[in-house]
């Protein structure tokens, strides 16, 4: 029988009138109801975080590690009912949940360690004359009361990017999980809950976009954080006034696979990257670029790869790919699919969508006009093409209106040093796929895809403000 779920608001644990519903996206089970925020919610978790923050501020480094390292102890213990409860409000396969909770706890033990590092610099301010003696010291200030919004595909591990930071540098946050996988949010609340972090320095509400208006208008809110879609993003953004906003959005990731690569773990990890969480990552693996010496091997090791992965129920542990979120993406997905088809691509393996299982899907000769080519696909669906040149996969792969990561696998130094340059990303991963991300790096993208880098230091950056002691000794 699914259970009901209270939002945790500053500190308590607090009922509504209003609820949302959970169900597993493989079967319309019920999982679960959660207590649905209001807008008065919201405010309220603002009010009680302004308060909190006295205490925040002044919190010493020992004690914000200290929370972050409990929570991560408390995530390891209580893994598998994490990973369980992701692959039923998500259909996540339940090898894909094991290893997003393992980087949850991850970053919480990254969190506590940065705790201890927030620091500045000293700086000497005798450069011209008058300034003679005079030294600076630059140091870091948490910001206050900071706004979370996370989505559905990561529910756990991108909801522990925006807190275990905020702890750490002693701020507060309020965060709105996707309304689609609200549970394990407030699983991880119950974690914090225990800690001796301040009563009201966190909360997490499910609720409506709407209901999550103050993030975006009350003033006391000093920065917003978020990652999601890119028109949902930059609406924020828009709609946010002059508080900063940080935006890790979408993508449509590109590779290179070189004539020197390494074609067995290439093939391998492709097959991972573009279909492991059933593609639904924002560095899913989209369009796959080969050199035409390689092409018609590399392809059909890849289709020779593909074809072993299994659909199915996620709690199975030999199911590799478990359902589209909803039925809006399986819908966007079969169109895209057909698109492509009726203008000529070639099917090269899967192709196939039931209710919300999608097979894994390769495709050729996709046209850069059409949608699986221009637009960010969401699903286990990916496009292979032909290049000749380097600087030519460089500009095939720059083709497009998003930059998160790009992956080349080549061993040229010359050509990895070109990539650097060259790529408009945020990220180029050599001898490896764009999925690739150790939660301690900087990620984030440019164009279309963001603003801002996440990683636990660098988000940090983001969420305190560098404050200047000048000193003149007399």
């Amino acid at each position: 029988m699914s259970e009901h779920h209270k939002m945790y608001l500053a500190g308590e644990w607090v009922d509504s009138a209003e609820e949302i519903r959970v169900e597993s996206p493989f079967d319309n089970s019920p999982v679960g109801t959660v207590a649905a925020a209001s807008q008065d919610d919201f405010t309220g978790a603002i009010d009680s975080a302004v308060t909190a923050f006295e205490l925040t501020r002044e919190l010493p480094a020992y004690k914000r590690e200290a929370a972050c390292r409990q929570i991560a102890e408390e995530l390891e213990k209580n893994a598998e009912s994490f990973a369980r409860m992701m692959a039923l409000e998500l259909g996540k396969a339940i090898k894909d949940a094991r290893a997003e909770v393992m980087r949850a706890i991850g970053v919480f033990r990254v969190s506590a360690e940065e705790a201890k590092r927030v620091g500045g610099e000293i700086i000497d301010l005798d450069w011209g004359a008058g300034s003679e003696g005079r030294i600076g010291l630059l140091r870091r200030f948490p910001r206050g009361v900071i706004g979370g919004i996370t989505p559905f595909n990561f529910p756990l591990n991108l909801v522990a990017h925006k807190i275990g930071p905020a702890m750490a540098s002693g701020n507060c946050m309020v965060l709105k999980p996707a309304s689609k996988t609200p549970i394990v949010a407030l699983m991880l609340a119950q974690l914090i809950d225990h800690t001796d972090y301040p009563k009201g320095a966190i909360s997490i509400l499910p609720g409506s976009g709407k209901a999550a208006a103050p993030l975006l208008l009350d003033e006391r809110v000093k920065l917003i954080t978020f990652t999601g879609s890119a028109e949902v993003g930059w609406w924020i953004k828009a709609q946010a006034g002059k508080k900063p906003v940080v935006l890790e959005l979408g993508g449509n990731a590109g590779v290179a696979v070189a004539d020197d690569a390494d074609l067995e773990f290439a093939s391998t990890r492709l097959m991972f990257g573009a279909y492991a969480v059933a593609g639904q990552s924002c560095i899913s693996v989209q369009r796959i670029y080969i050199h035409e010496s390689i092409y018609e091997r590399f392809t059909g090791m890849l289709v020779e790869k593909i074809s072993r992965l299994k659909t199915g129920n996620p709690l199975e542990p030999t199911t590799d790919i478990g359902p589209l979120v909803d039925d809006l993406s399986a819908d966007r997905t079969k169109q895209f699919i057909e698109e492509a088809l009726t203008g000529g691509a070639k099917l090269l393996c899967g192709g196939t969508i039931t209710g919300r299982m999608c097979e894994p899907t390769l495709l050729a000769d996709v046209s850069r006009t059409m949608a699986l080519h221009c637009r960010e696909a969401f699903a286990p669906v990916a496009i292979v093409d032909r290049y000749r040149d380097f600087h030519e996969v460089v500009d095939k792969i720059n083709d497009s209106e998003f930059g998160l990561q790009a992956g080349i696998f080549t061993n040229r130094m010359n050509d990895i040093v070109y990539a650097f340059k060259r790529i408009e990303t945020g990220g180029v991963i050599i001898n490896d796929v764009p999925t690739y991300r150790v939660d301690q790096m900087p990620y984030g993208g440019v164009k279309s895809s963001g603003l801002g880098r996440e990683g636990v230091r660098y988000a940090i950056e983001d969420m305190t403000e560098p404050k200047l002691l000048a000193i003149n000794p007399r």
